[in-house]
């Protein structure tokens, strides 16, 4: 897996003060994506131990809320076996942060078991996620004013919540 960038300190991708990682590669293509250049796979530098100890280290502060991966897309299937390592010592390390992450793929369709991007470790990565962000960027329904999302089909979900009641329960309206 790479990834293209890595913010330490961001308070736009979920909420509180954050550590996010961009990972790189995505096959959405989204119409005017914010990012086109990670939907190359190859796009920025490996995920390496290294980069993951430093994410750890970044969240150790008691007002760094959590951590947040977005994209390119965190939902293709050789990112998913890269992140559910990171995610799960995440949890592990910092139980009482949340992990946000943010996808163009839609939870109820395309994630949970017998969809398109579910794969061996998808369960087990969706597990770790507090908060998912889904649906696919729409240019024709962006909205400034959203909280945590850039069009009025993205939804803001308590996962949480969804996984334990299994229907789609939203974070925020």
């Amino acid at each position: 897996m790479n990834y293209g960038n890595i913010k330490y300190y961001d308070i736009a991708n979920g909420q509180g003060v954050r550590t996010t990682l961009f990972v790189s590669g995505c096959t959405n293509h989204c119409l005017d994506c914010f990012q086109p250049q990670t939907w190359d796979f190859n796009y920025g530098q490996p995920f390496t131990e290294e980069t993951e100890k430093q994410i750890l280290d970044s969240l150790k502060p008691d007002y760094i809320q959590g951590f947040t991966a977005l994209g390119g897309e965190p939902f293709e299937f050789e990112n998913q076996r890269g992140l559910v390592s990171l995610f799960k010592h995440i949890k592990e390390t910092y139980p009482d942060k949340t992990i946000w992450c943010y996808t163009g793929f839609i939870l109820d369709q395309d994630l949970l078991d017998g969809g398109k991007r579910h794969c061996e470790v998808t369960d087990e990565m969706l597990s770790y996620i507090d908060v998912l962000v889904d649906g696919p960027f729409q240019k024709d329904l962006y909205n400034i004013s959203l909280a945590f999302r850039g069009s009025e089909n993205q939804r803001v979900i308590d996962l949480k919540q969804s996984l334990k009641q299994k229907e789609v329960i939203l974070y925020m309206e």
